[in-house]
């Protein structure tokens, strides 16, 4: 792939969302023992230290200008270390929290076994978040290192997780990477991207979009289906998109479709699979390396994350972006890289 060119944290800032208090502070942070609130004129957000970690915390994702806030669990969380094959031949020797069954309706019949974990959201516990204040941004990273892995396997990979908040914009940018301690022929991270729905018979959103498949309705999601029935995309065996982009719009009060709620992975090539399932809530997974890795090794995607008004404004926002699987912070400044 051709390099893009860097990308820096100024060229990118847009004008703040009409209705703004242009003499409110750009940026507000308040950093708690529990949790890290950051305030925009556009956006609110919270980032969990403890208990349910890794993204952004569930409900607190709010675009100012229309009170819309996400509807799932998190937003941008991480899971574990997997790859293709089974692990039935070793399941008597797996840590249990790395136990992946196929063939079920959470799962479909796609077998994948875990390398290393425990997932991050639901079982780290506790992150450590450090956080860099720019002139026009707020960035927060934390990491954790994979304390159990399957048999042959070492524990110790490094995740790694920044989000950048740039002032004036709807919208956040991220990146997830993984230092390998471990050979793989097919590593990948699986991360909820841009997040769950959690609904009931679809009274809480109006439609999602997957650029893998179009628009779609709220009723084809009102009875459970597993992952590879429906919406699925893998690398290789479909088409690769020029975007990749997963998005649902959430229905305000008055039962009116609001913004668009998306999450862009900027270099689609880095996508080896990704769904949109129905078990209870509708669950948007998505996968991302599937490459050789040998230890020593990383691998990266970089994202983005906000509110649109419309499918065009994902899609040029994304092409702003395109290419980019890295996210540098510096004191001053920030950089999108390939």
């Amino acid at each position: 792939m051709a390099s893009a060119p860097i990308i820096v944290a100024a060229a990118l800032v847009a004008t703040a969302h009409a209705g703004d208090d242009a003499t409110a502070p750009a940026i507000h942070v308040d950093d708690t023992p529990a949790v890290i609130e950051i305030e925009t004129r556009s956006l609110r957000a919270r980032i969990a230290k403890e208990g349910y970690v890794s993204g952004i915390q569930a409900g607190s994702f709010e675009d100012r200008a229309t009170g819309t806030r996400d509807l799932g669990f998190g937003l941008d969380v991480a899971d574990w270390i997997m790859e293709p094959g089974s692990d039935r031949e070793y399941r008597d020797r797996l840590p249990p929290e790395l136990v992946y069954e196929h063939g079920t309706l959470h799962h479909g019949d796609l077998p994948k076994r875990g390398i290393e974990g425990p997932q991050i959201c639901t079982q780290a516990r506790r992150l450590q978040p450090t956080i860099t204040r720019g002139p026009d941004f707020v960035a927060v990273e934390h990491s954790f290192r994979f304390t159990i892995a399957a048999p042959g396997r070492r524990a110790g990979s490094l995740w790694t997780q920044r989000l950048v908040f740039p002032a004036g914009t709807r919208y956040y940018l991220s990146m997830h990477r993984i230092d390998s301690v471990n050979d793989s022929p097919a590593m990948f991270l699986r991360i909820d991207m841009p997040g769950h729905i959690r609904h009931t018979a679809g009274d809480r959103f109006a439609e999602v979009f997957l650029s893998t498949h179009g628009r779609i309705p709220a009723a084809e999601f009102r009875a459970d289906f597993p992952p590879d029935a429906r919406f699925l995309y893998r690398r290789g065996k479909d088409p690769l998109p020029r975007r990749m982009i997963r998005a649902y719009r959430p229905t305000r009060a008055d039962s009116a479709p609001g913004p668009w709620l998306a999450g862009m992975t900027l270099d689609p090539e880095v996508v080896s699979e990704a769904w949109c399932h129905q078990r209870g809530y509708v669950c948007m997974i998505e996968e991302f390396g599937g490459f050789p890795v040998r230890a020593g090794e990383s691998f990266s995607a970089a994202f983005l994350v906000g509110f649109f008004d419309s499918i065009a404004d994902m899609e040029a926002a994304y092409d702003r972006h395109r290419g980019a699987r890295r996210l540098e912070v510096e004191d001053d400044r920030w950089r999108l890289l390939p």
